[in-house]
């Protein structure tokens, strides 16, 4: 009889305590408790963040008093600029990598082996020294020019007759020899140039042409 009466008593507890917790974990969470030990030693708390404590680690706490977060200390302006500066230089390093990445796809789509990038080496040195040999047969032009002019100064014995129209056609052909020729060694500048480049490029896709090749060599059976 004793048992009997107990039973249903013990199962009645057992029921309110199973829905009262099923009802807690179903609540939202309650507002957090603020704390810290200010400046001057004193444990403040607080319902919202704590202004005496800006400097200093707060704690949030639950209802249950269990940490929930700690808040670190909020950043002096010099501290923000600090980190500010070292966000901007990650953020440039980080872009920096992906325009690097970038170009190197770029470059290897371009030139997928060897033989297309010696071609093009190839094709671009001859595009210059086809730009060269204007002007070095302009050079023979005016050389051929300056031949005939010379010719024409036989009849005088003393140059100071020379007439002003002969003295200034040697004075523009000598000019224009001399433009042709710096405008030669420009080009010359400008084949070394494009040699350079070609080399640098040559250094960037070796290790791109050898982890592709890496990438996509069959497995061995």
């Amino acid at each position: 009889m004793l048992h009997s009466l107990r039973d249903p008593f013990l199962g009645t507890l057992l029921m309110a305590a199973a829905a009262m917790a099923w009802s807690q974990a179903r609540a939202p969470m309650g507002p957090g408790i603020y704390t810290c030990v200010d400046a001057k030693g004193r444990r403040l708390t607080s319902d919202r963040p704590i202004i005496e404590c800006i400097d200093r680690e707060q704690r949030e706490l639950s209802g249950s008093g269990t940490v929930r977060r700690t808040l670190p200390p909020t950043p002096t302006p010099q501290e923000r600029a600090l980190i500010e500066e070292r966000e901007r230089k990650a953020a440039e390093e980080r872009q920096k990598l992906t325009d690097e990445r970038r170009a190197a796809r770029a470059l290897l789509n371009r030139y997928p082996n060897r033989a297309a990038h010696d071609a093009e080496r190839v094709k671009a040195l001859q595009a210059q020294q086809d730009v060269i040999g204007t002007g070095l047969r302009r050079i023979a032009e005016l050389n051929e020019q300056h031949k005939q002019l010379a010719v024409e100064t036989e009849f005088y014995k003393d140059p100071g007759q020379w007439p002003s129209m002969l003295r200034r056609q040697f004075d523009e052909n000598a000019q224009q020899v001399a433009a042709q020729q710096r405008f030669i060694a420009s080009q010359e500048e400008e084949k070394a140039r494009i040699n350079a480049r070609f080399d640098e490029e040559l250094a960037r896709l070796k290790p791109l042409w050898a982890q592709r090749s890496g990438a996509v060599r069959p497995a061995p059976h």
